[in-house]
C-alpha cells in the first residue's frame, strides 16, 4: 500500500514544509522499495535459474550413471555366460558326487554289517567243521575199537563153537 500522504496523528498539525518533504521521502522510499524488490526478484530469478542448471546437470549425471550401471550389468552378464558352461558342469559333477556320497554312506554301513555277519558265520562254520572233524576222528577211533571188539567176539565165538563141537 503506497500513499502519497503519510499517515499523521489527527490531533497534531504538521507544517506545510514537512508535508512536501514527507511526500518527497515517500517517493524516494517507494523508489528504493521498488528497486530493492526488483533486485530481490532478480536475485530470486538468478537463484531459480542456477537451481534449474544444477538440476539439469544432476539429471544428466544420473543418466550417465544409469547408463554405466546398465553397461556394467551387461559386462557382468557376459562374463558369467563365458564362465557359466564350465561352472554349471562343475556344479553338476559336485552335486552328483554329493548324491553318490549320500548313497554310499548307508551302503558302507550295510557292507560293514554284512562283513561282520559273514565273519561270524565263517567263524561258526569253521568251529562246526572242526567239531565235525573231531567227531569223525572219534568215530573212526571207535570204529577201530568196534572192529577189534568184533574180532575178539568172533574169536571168542569161534572158540566157544569149537569147544561146543569138541565136547
Amino acid at each position: 500500500m503506497t500513499t502519497t500522504e503519510p499517515t499523521q496523528p489527527q490531533n497534531q498539525p504538521q507544517p506545510m514544509m514537512s508535508l512536501s518533504f514527507s511526500s518527497q521521502m515517500s517517493k524516494e522510499d517507494e523508489e528504493m522499495a521498488r528497486s530493492a524488490l526488483s533486485a530481490f526478484r532478480a536475485k530470486e530469478d538468478e537463484i531459480e535459474k542456477r537451481k534449474m542448471e544444477v538440476r539439469e546437470r544432476v539429471k544428466a549425471q544420473l543418466g550417465r550413471v544409469e547408463e554405466e550401471t546398465r553397461r556394467i550389468a551387461s559386462i557382468r552378464e557376459e562374463l558369467e555366460t563365458m564362465a557359466d558352461p564350465m561352472r554349471k558342469e562343475v556344479n553338476w559333477v559336485r552335486k552328483k558326487i554329493d548324491s553318490v556320497n549320500k548313497e554310499l554312506k548307508p551302503l558302507g554301513s550295510t557292507v560293514q554289517k554284512k562283513e561282520r555277519e559273514y565273519k561270524e558265520a565263517l567263524d561258526t562254520f569253521n568251529e562246526k567243521n572242526r567239531e565235525k572233524v573231531q567227531l569223525i576222528t572219534k568215530l573212526m577211533e571207535m570204529g577201530q575199537l568196534v572192529g577189534e571188539s568184533e574180532k575178539l567176539r568172533l574169536k571168542k565165538l569161534d572158540e566157544l563153537s569149537k569147544s561146543i563141537d569138541t565136547e
